[in-house]
């Protein structure tokens, strides 16, 4: 479900500044995120693992509270009245079907404090479900209530930017590693959105902790890996495994108590008659739960829904143990080197410019698959940038020993064991190489596998073949066709061409406006494909550059004159 989702910069605030803070604003903020991305993890001496970033997030979420600003009033006021319940640590707004405020307390008992003082709503023509959550709604008395769904004023899409208005920002850089940064930067999920994730997360754990008090709801996949782009998915995991009373000892003799439990012949089913339930009390006593499917009898059984105040798409599973393990894997690789996660945004961002990725299911190359090729490459490169998943597996310590379904999920989550190799390889030659790479790869015989870092004889008779990291039996690229395949290899042909043709920035000659911006280097890559003959390889006809240029900018100036007009 696609929403409008604009943030306001995050404000920290420690004890004792808040009116410092208040002397400062006086109106709400409604400025769009900026592109100063914020990781998600503080920048230390050395690694933070994603447990331990994920813990002190969840700690974060379960310290805030989400409020719907459905009255007009100013931001001083509103910080004013929320200090009264307990001292504030971070706050900031964003509009999504109207406005809200993300508020995180110094404490849980400031939030408790608050909740003491919020009223049930009074309403005379409804029945309410008395159901309390920390998504709460702040009115104002003295002011008119505004509707709380979107108006006429414009407002900044939860997504990232629109490909002109990037074609037209790459091209205002002066070399093509500095075109890969800012792509990025304007891609990757802020800090604002990151801390709204995990609140949702919280959210939901709430409703289920009514059925199982010790469980967690864990981002995974996009949201956490370092790979999410502005927009994607919450995928949640519905975590029971940290519950007490699974590493109980039995004593040899003697009187002992275990819990009486329902039992069921499979794990799977198990899984979906918790799914099934929380499904259902999601839908019924979610607030801003819309469009709640139940998914059960999928390979993965999932939740699906729509989270309307944060505007996200949600899947919920249970049960996926293994995807956690790649979400951890991932999160790794990117934080070895920092050339890993450009590279990646920029190949993910390429792909989707070119319909070789789609948003929808079919099949297109999935972006998890597109990001294990870039791995398996930067693998390749001499000498490698990134390790293989075996040589990680052997520096893995015994707290590291992970069996999850008879998959061998083991890697090392210490990240001062691994040294890695001098590469000083430039993020253009790393693209550049990249489309030669895959541009003569033999996909008709060869496997990718990360897991060894080189090319292995196909197992199965498919187009494309990308071993599953840790199910080893399964092909993560298995709904590619032939003819999918085959146009990635021509787009990586075309593309080869392209950033050699335009590999060096254009003089500005001191000319001023939009119309007047050349795009080149990434820029041109990002334009409409001339491929053609895609049924034979060696059958292609590429447009000239200039005239591909010329018909971009065509379109950038009817853009900014319709922007004018309005």
């Amino acid at each position: 479900m696609a929403s409008s989702f604009t943030v306001c910069r995050l404000h920290t605030i420690g004890r004792g500044s808040l009116v410092k803070c208040l002397q400062k604003v006086d109106t709400f903020l409604h400025r769009n995120i900026g592109t100063n991305v914020v990781a998600v993890q503080e920048e230390k001496n050395g690694f933070k693992s994603l447990n331990a970033v994920q813990a002190e997030r969840q700690e974060q979420a379960e310290r805030s509270v989400l409020i719907s600003c459905r009255s007009r009033t100013n931001e001083k006021k509103f910080l004013k009245y929320i200090a009264n319940y307990g001292d504030i640590q971070k706050y900031f707004f964003y509009e999504s079907y109207g406005m809200y405020a993300v508020v995180e307390f110094a404490n849980k008992e400031s939030v408790a404090s608050l909740f003491e003082g919020t009223a049930i709503p009074s309403i005379s023509h409804e029945s309410l479900v008395p159901f309390k959550s920390r998504l709460l709604s702040m009115r104002n008395l003295d002011s008119v209530d505004l509707p709380n769904q979107p108006s006429g004023k414009k407002r900044q899409a939860q997504t990232s930017i629109p490909i002109n208005e990037l074609i037209q920002r790459l091209s205002k850089e002066e070399s093509i590693d500095q075109q890969i940064t800012s792509l990025t930067e304007a891609y990757q999920l802020t800090e604002e959105n990151c801390r709204l994730r995990f609140l949702v997360c919280s959210l939901l754990k709430d409703i289920a902790a009514g059925f199982f008090p010790e469980c967690t709801i864990k981002p995974f996949g996009s949201s956490v890996n370092g790979f999410g782009k502005l927009g994607c998915d919450l995928d949640m995991f519905l975590d029971l495994d940290g519950i007490s009373g699974k590493k109980a000892t039995m004593p040899k003799s003697g009187l002992f108590l275990e819990y009486q439990m329902k039992r069921a012949n499979l794990e799977r089913i198990v899984t979906q008659n918790i799914l099934s339930v929380i499904g259902e009390c999601v839908d019924q006593f979610g607030p801003g739960c819309m469009g709640v499917q139940k998914i059960l009898n999928a390979r993965c059984p999932l939740v699906r829904f729509a989270h309307q105040p944060s505007g996200f798409q949600c899947d919920l599973t249970a049960n996926n143990r293994v995807a956690m393990k790649s979400t951890e894997l991932l999160y790794l690789y990117g934080e070895l080197d920092p050339r890993v996660r450009h590279l990646v945004f920029t190949v993910r961002c390429w792909a989707r410019a070119h319909g070789i990725t789609s948003s929808t299911a079919g099949a297109w190359i999935s972006n998890f698959s597109l990001t294990v090729m870039v791995l398996f490459f930067l693998q390749r490169r001499s000498p490698p940038i990134i390790p293989t998943l075996d040589h990680l597996r052997d520096l893995a310590g015994p707290e590291d020993k992970s069996m999850i379904e008879d998959n061998d999920c083991t890697f090392v989550s210490d990240f001062s064991k691994i040294q890695l190799e001098s590469n000083t390889e430039t993020l253009e030659q790393l693209l550049c190489e990249f489309f030669e790479f895959y541009a003569s790869f033999s996909f008709r015989t060869l496997s990718i596998n990360i897991r060894k870092g080189k090319e292995q004889n196909k197992p199965e008779v498919a187009p494309l073949h990308i071993q599953n990291p840790f199910e080893t039996t399964l092909n993560v690229s298995k709904n590619v066709n032939a003819s999918q395949l085959d146009r990635f290899v021509a787009v990586c042909q075309e593309s080869s061409w392209l950033i050699q043709q335009n590999n060096t920035a254009p003089s500005r000659d001191g000319t001023k406006g939009k119309a007047n911006i050349t795009p080149w280097g990434v820029s041109t890559l990002l334009l409409p494909s001339q491929v053609a003959g895609i049924k034979s390889r060696k059958r292609r006809i590429f447009e000239s550059s200039s005239d591909r240029i010329k018909s971009l900018l065509e379109s950038l100036k009817n853009t900014n004159n319709q922007q004018n007009q309005s």
